[in-house]
């Protein structure tokens, strides 16, 4: 395999164009699920990559518990500089661990907390926080999702803006958009050439959920103006430290996107066009991309098998 088994740590880099071309000309529902499994698969092949690397480059070293046949010399040849990339992986592999697991805790401390500090205060699916100097407002996922708006906020909206705002809001409840957040926020941590991806992932569920709450509303311009409104409003106000809500997303791009037709709710564009060739060449680039990664480390694996076997 050579060089290549390292393949699945750097292919994420080729994820890129897609991101852009999905958050730019996509519908925000396509666009955000397929984002979302991209950067979930390039993170898996990658940390197993990892993984791998570590049992090869370690397996040699006298006292581990591994099976002598990992230690093969035929086995590390698969791995150029096998004792130091082994080496190299152990640090990287506590890194992703560690990350991911302090991502994971953050976010349900949290929301533990949040539901806690809601529990006394009437409404089943709306809590009105009794607060005049901070203005926000956000979706709490769970079993009974609610939203939680101040009073600050309500009090600079116009009634037609707290509907559209609500509407918002009960997209990211309905849609599940925290699942789609939390995972590409996981995948960032297991490998930082995701990042763009987690971005993107955050757009683009903001803006599915504009696309919902103007469909719930019948007019986009009103969405435009509550959005546009919440963001001036709290632009001092600290976020919510949900770990996968703590975005809102560009907001002068989502107004103007909402300022723009409705995007034609179409799995992926035209390949006749610039922009359907452009997109389909990105989409199959990814998925040759994915499918590499997944190859070197499915092949590294069957390696390791074949040599606890002999």
């Amino acid at each position: 395999m050579g060089v290549f088994v390292f393949l699945p740590l750097v292919l994420p880099l080729s994820a890129w164009p897609v991101a852009r071309l999905a958050e730019t000309h996509l519908h925000p529902r396509t666009a955000t699920r397929l984002l979302t499994a991209v950067a979930v698969v390039m993170a898996v092949c990658s940390t197993l990559c990892l993984a791998l690397l570590m049992v090869v480059g370690t397996a040699q070293l006298p006292g581990n518990p591994l099976p002598d046949g990992w230690s093969d010399p035929a086995v590390r040849a698969v791995v150029p500089h096998d004792g130091v990339a082994g080496r190299a992986a152990v640090p990287a592999l506590a890194v992703v661990a560690a990350a991911c697991a302090r991502t994971l805790a953050r976010h349900r401390r949290v929301t533990r907390r949040a539901r806690r500090a809601l529990a006394a205060l009437p409404g089943r699916t709306v809590a009105v926080l009794p607060d005049n100097s901070t203005a926000y407002a956000y979706a709490l996922p769970g079993r009974r999702g609610r939203i939680v708006v101040t009073s600050a906020l309500l009090a600079g909206l116009a009634p037609a803006e707290r509907r559209a705002l609500f509407a918002h809001e009960r997209a990211h409840l309905a849609a599940r958009h925290h699942r789609h957040l939390l995972a590409a926020q996981l995948a960032a941590r297991a490998n930082p050439f995701l990042r763009p991806l987690r971005t993107a992932v955050v757009y683009t569920a903001e803006r599915w959920a504009d696309e919902e709450a103007a469909r719930a509303v019948g007019d986009r311009r009103t969405v435009a103006r509550a959005i546009g409104k919440a963001a001036l409003l709290s632009a001092r106000t600290p976020a919510p430290a949900l770990a996968a809500l703590a975005a809102t997303g560009p907001v002068p791009r989502r107004v103007a996107a909402l300022l723009a037709p409705a995007p034609v709710a179409r799995t992926w564009p035209s390949a006749f066009t610039s922009v359907g060739l452009a997109a389909w060449g990105a989409a199959a680039g990814t998925l040759v991309s994915a499918m590499s990664s997944a190859n070197s480390a499915v092949t590294l694996f069957l390696t390791l098998h074949t040599a606890t076997s002999v």
